[in-house]
């Protein structure tokens, strides 16, 4: 796992991926146990899960696992469909409409469920930053702290 400051303001967690993480067998076998000691301890203060799904892929088996994992908890949730500058003009509102399909059983609060964004270009990074604010000022008003603990 990887924490990130941002902000002197909120933490950025980054855990294991489960698909082709490039580490032994043995390691990635570590992941499930460590993603759901951190869920369990950090439930609460959890103010917005980015699950990130390959755009041009789409949705594996172990996607929709990770969805309903998720959806079980209660977790405030959004998919990052990654890469999506390698898809054409026409494809990406095809894949957007896709995902937002497999994803349509739970819109919270009316706001959309999945985002196409690309790192290399920059698209649709503002737009998941309005999620992560808007999921920021959420635990904001109800009482959570997002700054370090002594």
């Amino acid at each position: 796992m990887n924490f990130y400051k941002v902000n002197e303001a909120f933490h950025f967690v980054d855990l294991p991926g489960y698909g082709y993480a490039e580490a032994p067998e043995r390691v990635r076998r570590s992941f499930g146990p460590l993603v759901e000691g951190f869920f369990k301890r950090w439930q609460e203060r959890i103010a917005l899960a980015v699950h990130l799904v390959d755009a041009r892929v789409g949705p594996t088996d172990l996607d929709r696992i990770m969805e309903e994992w998720l959806r079980e908890r209660g977790t405030r949730r959004i998919v990052a469909a990654t890469k999506a500058d390698k898809l054409s003009g026409n494809e990406i509102p095809t894949h957007l409409r896709a995902l937002r399909m497999w994803l349509s059983e739970d819109k919270s609060e009316g706001e959309d469920t999945a985002v196409m964004v690309s790192a290399r270009t920059g698209l649709g990074i503002r737009d998941l930053w309005k999620h992560l604010d808007r999921a920021l000022v959420r635990a904001r008003d109800r009482g959570d702290r997002w700054t370090s603990a002594n």
